[in-house]
Parts: C-alpha cells; sequence; structure tokens
C-alpha cells in the first residue's frame, strides 16, 4: 500500500506513490530525490490499457503524467524502469496531440520516426532510459503507467469552517 504524501494530512491509497511539497519541510521527506515541483508521482503496480490507467488515476484523484518541461522529463526517468503511459493522446483528433489537463503538446519528447500511427496508434506511452523518449501505441496496449497529482498550496486552501 502507497500513500498520497500532502501538506495536509496522510490518505492511504492503494498503489506506491511518491509525493512531495515545497511546503513540507525536507526533515519529513522520506526519499526527498523523488520530490519535483510540488506535484505527487505513482507508478502502478498492475498493468493496464490507457483507459484503465487514466480511470485509475482518476479514481484516485489524480490523471495520467503530463510532462510540462526538460526538467520534467528529466525527473520522470528517475522514477520509471519501464515502458509505461502518459497522459498524452490524440484520440479526439488523428495528429493533434493534447495532454489530459487539455494542453497541447509543444515539448517533443518523440523518438526517432515518432509518432508514427502504426495500425491505430493514439496513446503516448515513454521508453524508460537515458532519454525517455516517446512512442505512440495502441490505446489498448497493457503497460503500467504514472499518475500526476499537483499538491496544494496550503495557504490558499479554505478551510471548510470560513464563510
Amino acid at each position: 500500500m502507497g500513500r498520497w504524501y500532502s501538506t495536509n494530512s496522510d490518505v492511504s491509497l492503494h498503489f506506491d506513490s511518491v509525493c512531495y511539497s515545497n511546503y513540507i519541510s525536507k526533515s519529513n521527506l522520506l526519499n526527498p530525490q523523488m520530490h519535483f515541483n510540488c506535484s505527487c508521482y505513482v507508478r502502478s503496480q498492475s498493468s493496464g490499457s490507457w483507459d484503465a490507467a487514466r480511470k485509475d488515476c482518476r479514481d484516485r484523484g489524480a490523471d495520467l503524467v503530463v510532462i510540462g518541461s526538460p526538467e520534467e522529463q528529466t525527473f520522470l526517468s528517475t522514477i520509471s524502469t519501464r515502458r509505461v503511459w502518459l497522459g498524452l493522446t490524440d484520440e479526439k483528433q488523428e495528429g493533434t496531440w493534447k495532454w489530459v489537463d487539455g494542453t497541447p503538446l509543444t515539448l517533443s519528447y518523440w523518438g526517432s520516426t515518432q509518432p508514427d500511427n502504426g495500425g491505430e496508434e493514439d496513446c503516448a506511452h515513454v521508453y524508460s532510459g537515458e532519454d525517455m523518449s516517446m512512442n505512440d501505441l495502441s490505446c489498448s496496449t497493457s503497460l503500467k503507467w504514472i499518475c500526476e497529482k499537483k499538491s496544494v498550496n496550503p495557504t490558499k486552501q479554505k478551510s471548510k469552517f470560513q464563510t
């Protein structure tokens, strides 16, 4: 069993997680090298289709990982040792890749000759390794995944008791 470690509580979730916030003191971190920009990253223990992976992440209050910078791409290479689903798809419009948060793909991490849409490949995964290059793949392929949950700044949260 894993936990989301947040600034407000330790909530037990049923998978391994790495979650650290800039608002947590470094002395509370279990593994400081896993910290990146106030996000929690969760590596699945099981494998499944892209849709099953996304459902699992969303059921846990997260979503499939969105890579927003070269630094985040490098960070992910330190926590992933396999091919894993990313939150990137062109299912809605062929050739128009969008992240699950609705943002278009602006930074390109595709491997050489990718994306190639080799037989209805509408979902993206990342190859582990030094460059963590992306590849398009059939969404029904069974892979592990990484969920990402953005941490919330506790000073901006309203208490349910505030009026």
